[in-house]
Parts: structure tokens; sequence; C-alpha cells
């Protein structure tokens, strides 16, 4: 019998979860909400200077990195959010995860939107941000549905846990379907992962990393 996800809290006071039939955190122990903005919309999204910039995440998970995301965006920064998730957490979960405490009950609502919305249509969420989820595995995902993108979150489980989401047919499409000077934004770091990324064509360096962790890795497209 499998045990469920368990709430905890982490470094900077925002909650995570733990999958024990995994032993694995879905963000990072040392902060999860600093971890996401540091990786993502930090060394990701705000490297881009477009007007409107289209997203992949390898993960939806908690949906913490699309509605930080969405926080960001405005009329000078339109979003188009597509999000990839085999295992979609249930609302019951959702709801108990602190994100959204220090925001207004309009931006709390729009967190619970981005977990209501249909899978796999685009819907808006503001006029600003619209979001695909596409309920799949990613070795399943047909790539060539997929329209070129600026950046990707790739924030899969660590390569230790799930593989299969690292292998270098993965990066093979990760590269295909971003945009020429686009990006890919992971908190890993290791170097077989760094390789697999230049053999697909990238151009890869080590920034430091969040908290807890000394580096990430950042590809670019050129």
């Amino acid at each position: 019998m499998s045990v469920g996800p368990v709430i905890e809290i982490t470094g900077d006071g925002s909650h995570t979860l733990f999958l024990p039939e995994l032993e694995e955190h879905y963000h990072s122990v040392n902060g999860a909400i600093q971890e996401s903005m540091h990786v993502f919309i930090e060394a990701g999204l705000h490297q881009s200077k477009q007007d409107v910039i289209r997203i992949f995440e390898v993960g939806f998970g908690t949906g913490l990195n699309a509605f930080l995301s969405l926080l960001e965006s405005d009329a000078s920064c339109k979003i188009h959010y597509i999000a990839i998730e085999a295992y979609p957490l249930p609302f019951s979960i959702i709801k108990q995860l602190n994100y959204v405490d220090k925001y207004s009950q309009e931006q709390q609502d729009l967190f619970y939107k981005l977990h209501e919305v249909e899978w796999g249509t685009m819907q808006e969420i503001t006029p600003y941000f619209y979001i695909t989820k596409i309920y799949s595995d990613l070795n399943q995902l047909d790539f060539d549905s997929i329209k070129p993108v600026d950046i990707i979150y790739f924030d899969a489980f660590a390569p230790d846990k799930q593989t299969e989401m690292w292998s270098q047919q993965i990066f093979d499409h990760m590269y295909k379907i971003t945009n020429n000077e686009g990006l890919l934004v992971t908190y890993c770091a290791k170097g077989v992962v760094r390789r697999m990324m230049q053999q697909s064509g990238y151009e890869t360096e080590r920034l430091p990393g969040p908290p807890g962790k000394r580096e990430m890795l950042r590809a670019r497209k050129l």
C-alpha cells in the first residue's frame, strides 16, 4: 500500500511534499519558494526580454513554478505556459500548501485556478497568462505537438530517483522544442546531465545554486 505525499516545512518557511515511496522531496528542504525563485524565475524567466514568452515545465507538481511565473506576467511580459505532469496531486493537498498565505485573495484564487483548469486545452488564467496542462508521462509525449518554447523549467525528480526522465533522448527532445537563444534551467548540476545537454547541442553553464546547493545548470540553444 503506497503512502501519499507528506507536507513538510522547508528552511524558508514554505511547504514542500515528501514522497515516502521515492524518498524524495518536491523541493529543496532549505527553502521551496527561494529555490523556485532562484533556479526558474531569476536564472530563467528574468533572462528573457521578450514581450511574449513560451515556457515548458517538466513536472507541474505543486504548481509553485507556474504560480511564481504568473505573478511575473503583465502587459509587458505575457506568458504562455505549458506544463506536463503524469501524477497530479489531489486538490485536498493543494489547499493545505502555504505558498499563497501572504498574497491577496485574488492572487490566492489564481493559484487554485491553475490546478482546477482542464487538462489538454489552453486556458486563460489572466489576460497576461495562459496555461496548457498536459496529463502525460514525459517519455510518452508527442513532442511534435509542442510548439517551440523560449524557456524550459526542467524540474523532474533527481536523476537517481527518476532516471528515465534524465536520458539523452529526453534532452534531444528538449533541444528540438527550444527556440534559438532559448534557455533550459534546472536545479541539477551533475556532470553527466551537463554532458547530455551538450551532446544535444546546448551551450551550458554552471551557476551558483540556491541556498543549500553549490551549483545549478543553465543551457542555451545558440
